[in-house]
């Protein structure tokens, strides 16, 4: 398995920008499709990003979509998300995670290995 640690979350007032950063260790995330998933307290963890290993083909939440943009940099062994024009109901904690699939990957059963996860919040 691929050990994932995120960073980059934060407080920023809605309008604003954040980039989250996913490193992975132990396995490259080249291989992995890799995901976006956030949790706020007594939700359910909620899709909302992934790459395909194979493709490169991206898959993004309606919420999100326009806004938020997922990127790889397989020479870091690192996976990226881009949000812009943050909303307060983007706050939540942002979990990376990495799945060895390239279908239905926006359920989080189809991940093997998550990160700790980072808190973004969003004042208004």
């Amino acid at each position: 398995q691929v050990q994932l640690v995120e960073s980059g979350g934060g407080l920023v007032q809605a309008g604003g920008s954040l980039r989250l950063s996913c490193v992975g260790s132990g396995r490259t995330v080249s291989s992995y499709t890799m995901g976006w998933f956030r949790q706020v307290p007594g939700k359910e963890r909620e899709f909302v990003s992934a790459i395909t290993w194979s493709s490169g083909s991206t898959y993004y939440t309606d919420s999100v979509k326009g806004r938020f943009t997922i990127s790889r940099d397989n020479a870091k062994n690192t996976v990226f998300l881009q949000m812009n024009s943050l909303k307060p109901e983007d706050t939540a904690v942002y979990y990376c995670a990495a799945s060895r699939y390239n279908a239905l990957v926006r359920r989080p059963t189809r991940y093997d290995s998550w990160g700790q996860g980072t808190q973004v919040t969003v004042s208004s």
